[in-house]
C-alpha cells in the first residue's frame, strides 16, 4: 500500500482516529484527553500522511492536476485578455493619430494651394495690365471709354475700390475742377499740376491721371486701391 501526504485527506483521518479514542475513553470512563479546539487546532495544523488505497491514489492525483490545469488556463485567459485589450488601445490611439495628422496635411495643402492659385491668379493679373502710354491720345473721351482704360491698367479685384472713390470725386469726368479748391481731373488731384509726374498730358489724358492715382494709392500711404477705398469711407476723402 502506498503513502500519500494529502493535507484534507490527513485531516479527515486525524478526526477519525480521535473520535474512536473519544469513544473508547467513554466506554472505559476516563476523561478524553483532548478538548475541541485542541482538536481543531491539531487538526488544521496536521500534516500527517495519509493512507489512500491505490485504487483511489490516481483520481487523488488527477482532481489536483486539473484544479491546477483549471488555475493556469484562467491565468492564461485573464493574461491574454489584458494583453488584447492594451493592444487595441494602443492601435486605436495610433489610428487616431494617422487620422488627425491626416486632417491637419489636408488643411495645409487645401490652403497653400488656394494661395498658390491666389499668386498666379495676381500674376496673370498683373502681365495683362497696360500702362497709359499703350492708349491712343484721342480728342475726347466718354465715361465708358475711361472706365474701360481704368480696367486694362490695374488687376481686376482693384478696379471696383478705385471706381467707388472715382465715382465720388469726379464721376469719371476727366476735365472735372472744383471752382473752390482747383482739384481736377477724375482723381481731383490738388493742385491737379502734381499728376504732371505721370505725363506731361495729365490736363487732357485720362489714361495719364489714371496712372498718377493708381501711383498714389499703391504707395506706401496706403498700399492700394481698396485699402484707399477704406480709407476714404471713413473720412470721406484719400
Amino acid at each position: 500500500m502506498s503513502r500519500i501526504s494529502v493535507r484534507g485527506f490527513a485531516v479527515a483521518s486525524a478526526t477519525a482516529v480521535t473520535t474512536v479514542g473519544a469513544v473508547v475513553g467513554v466506554a472505559s470512563g476516563s476523561t478524553p484527553a483532548v478538548d475541541d479546539n485542541n482538536f481543531e487546532a491539531a487538526a488544521a495544523d496536521t500534516t500527517l500522511l495519509a493512507d489512500i488505497p491505490a485504487g483511489q491514489q490516481a483520481q487523488v492525483q488527477t482532481a489536483s492536476l486539473t484544479q491546477q490545469a483549471d488555475a493556469q488556463a484562467s491565468a492564461a485567459d485573464a493574461a491574454a485578455k489584458k494583453s488584447a485589450e492594451e493592444t487595441a488601445r494602443i492601435q486605436a490611439a495610433k489610428d487616431a493619430k494617422s487620422k488627425k495628422q491626416a486632417a491637419e496635411d489636408k488643411i495645409v495643402a487645401e490652403r497653400e494651394a488656394k494661395e498658390k492659385a491666389k499668386k498666379e491668379a495676381e500674376r496673370a493679373s498683373r502681365s495683362s495690365v497696360r500702362d497709359a502710354s499703350s492708349f491712343s491720345a484721342q480728342g475726347s473721351y466718354s465715361v465708358a471709354e475711361v472706365q474701360a482704360m481704368a480696367r486694362q491698367m490695374m488687376p481686376a479685384d482693384q478696379f471696383q475700390c478705385f471706381s467707388n472713390i472715382v465715382d465720388r470725386e469726379s464721376g469719371w469726368n476727366y476735365r472735372a475742377t472744383n471752382p473752390s479748391s482747383g482739384a481736377y481731373g477724375i482723381m481731383q488731384a490738388l493742385p491737379g499740376s502734381k499728376m504732371a509726374s505721370a505725363g506731361a498730358d495729365w490736363q487732357t489724358n485720362p489714361a495719364t491721371q489714371i496712372k498718377w492715382g493708381l501711383s498714389y494709392m499703391n504707395s506706401d500711404r496706403y498700399g492700394s486701391p481698396c485699402a484707399a477705398w477704406s480709407f476714404w469711407q471713413a473720412n470721406h476723402w484719400y
